[in-house]
């Protein structure tokens, strides 16, 4: 399958696991999974795309896990706008991580900071080359903040992070920031 379909298809796993299950007629348990057998009837696919788009996506934007029932599942690692609990641990960042985003949002930011709007966590990359290609999906010029884990995480801010690797947090405060 060619490499456009497959973006096609992450596409569309991700609207129906992160914010409209209810477009392809699933349910997530309260931790954003569904059965895969459901879910590939839902979508339309067969399991071998299914693996190609899991396996080939360079975010690792989805998990797969066999439940203590032996039944398989999958759900997007982070990014919901649905209300799910995804059961991430609270873990120590490193000092520095990083957002990206587009230049024509930094005067916002940087007079509110940045906030979750309507997902559950605001976004964090441990690189910059990571949050240029976060940043990238916006268009236009890319801004890369680095915000200041470290500091945050000392006056008592929680940090999270996927099993993909993006550090989560609630909010990143102007103070926490810089250009």
């Amino acid at each position: 399958m060619e490499h456009s379909q497959l973006v096609k298809i992450s596409k569309r796993m991700s609207k129906a696991l992160r914010h409209q299950p209810e477009r392809l007629g699933i349910t997530l348990d309260e931790a954003g999974w569904v059965p895969v057998a459901e879910f590939l009837a839902a979508m339309g696919i067969d399991r071998g795309t299914l693996d190609a788009v899991v396996h080939g996506n360079d975010k690792q934007r989805f998990a797969i896990a066999t439940g203590d029932d032996g039944v398989e599942r999958i759900r997007a690692n982070q990014g919901h706008s649905v209300p799910v609990e995804l059961g991430l641990a609270e873990a120590e960042p490193p000092e520095l991580l990083f957002h990206g985003t587009g230049a024509a949002a930094l005067a916002s930011i940087q007079a509110t900071g940045l906030n979750k709007g309507g997902r559950h966590h605001v976004h964090l990359s441990p690189d910059t080359d990571t949050a240029r290609r976060v940043g990238a999906r916006r268009g236009g010029a890319i801004v890369i903040l680095t915000v200041l884990a470290g500091q945050m995480c000392r006056d008592g801010h929680t940090f999270y992070r996927s099993d993909n690797g993006v550090w989560l947090t609630d909010e990143v405060p102007p103070p926490y920031l810089r250009t």
